[in-house]
């Protein structure tokens, strides 16, 4: 891996707010701090150490305790780890875990954008802006770890924010990233479990306090989906990411959350409110010096409702191939484009799709 050179290399240890610093400077997305080795960036989507000496455990562990509130910090001394957000002066605003292993204490800090990025600065299609102008029923904004979703639906609130004149936006999140100012809407951004225990819980309380959108930062279990499709079913518009990788294995995902006897239910209510799906993949791209982002995205219209509610959603790509005038491509199509604009190697494609596609 290769080095990012720093001046503490030459002068000693640099403290955690100086690396972070460093980090922003470096445009990394993430920095990493590990007991008894050298601090970690990660740029283009590659870990790289920067040139320092290892931090010892004896000086990151009250650097990382600092970061964190008194309740922060009792709730790691019960449970060993701890997710939480720190904003720095000057510098900017992080996503942050903090967590014990064999080695010692660890912590991970991802930047958060100091402003909601556009569309377009993400590299993302316009035809996403059709989620923000529809009133009732659910968008689903998936992707594994550390693929942007979050900062994508994060543009697409923005995008409410500024265009449904009188609105009002409910945000549930673990935690709270980008922060949102009023624009044409109010805004309000809970965090779990600072503002309400759960997001089942945040989601229940959220049915009274007349929102026109809920955003649910995850979908993790039966009873959140459930609430999520009761709240899209009842005029809101819901907007949720999920740890899935494309629209197909997010329909299921959510359908096999649910024991055999419920699932028919589930169906039928997902076919009547899920509005469309745009998974995201960050892949590297062709010359090793950026990452480029490979998408599929899903319109549902009437054909797709009917796959779903009859239990025939491996039919759902064949739709998509055949609605590309309307905006819809499959992840195989997007990452085949990326290697025919030279964007993507080979090499990279063959790992996600077959060659036939490219």
């Amino acid at each position: 891996m290769q080095s990012v050179a720093t001046s503490e290399s030459r002068t000693g240890a640099a403290s955690i707010a100086e690396l972070l610093k460093k980090a922003v400077e470096a445009n990394a997305s993430d920095a990493h701090f590990h007991s008894n080795y050298p601090p970690l960036f990660r740029i283009n989507g590659s870990v790289r150490p920067v040139g320092q000496s290892p931090l010892q455990e004896s000086e990151l562990m009250p650097q990382l305790l600092s970061c964190l509130t008194d309740e922060q910090k009792a709730r790691f001394a019960e449970k060993k780890d701890v997710d939480f957000t720190y904003a720095l002066d000057g510098v900017g605003r992080f996503r942050a875990s903090m967590f014990l292993t064999q080695s010692g204490v660890n912590a991970s800090f991802r930047i958060i954008p100091a402003q909601p990025p556009t569309l377009a600065d993400l590299g993302l299609p316009q035809d996403l802006t059709r989620f923000t102008e529809i009133h009732h029923g659910l968008v689903l904004i998936t992707g594994p770890a550390g693929s942007g979703k979050s900062t994508t639906l994060a543009s697409l609130v923005d995008m409410i924010n500024q265009h449904h004149v009188g609105d009002h936006i409910l945000t549930l999140e673990d935690p709270i990233e980008i922060i949102h100012r009023n624009k044409q809407c109010i805004i309000n951004q809970r965090q779990v479990p600072l503002h309400s225990q759960s997001f089942e819980r945040a989601i229940r309380a959220a049915l009274r306090e007349d929102p026109d959108v809920i955003i649910i930062g995850e979908m993790r279990d039966a009873e959140t989906i459930s609430l999520a499709l009761t709240a899209a079913e009842t005029g809101h518009l819901v907007l949720a990411t999920m740890h899935t990788t494309d629209a197909i294995k997010s329909i299921s995902r959510i359908i096999d959350s649910f024991p055999p006897e419920k699932q028919s239910q589930i169906r039928t209510m997902l076919s009547e409110s899920l509005q469309g799906v745009f998974s995201q993949l960050l892949l590297p791209s062709a010359d090793g010096n950026s990452r480029v982002v490979a998408y599929e995205l899903l319109f549902v219209n009437s054909a797709v409702s009917n796959l779903i509610r009859d239990k025939k959603t491996f039919q759902i790509p064949s739709v998509m191939q055949l609605g590309k005038a309307q905006g819809m491509i499959t992840l195989a199509q997007s990452i085949g484009e990326l290697v025919r604009a030279n964007k993507v190697s080979r090499e990279t494609a063959k790992r996600y799709v077959e060659e036939a596609y490219f």
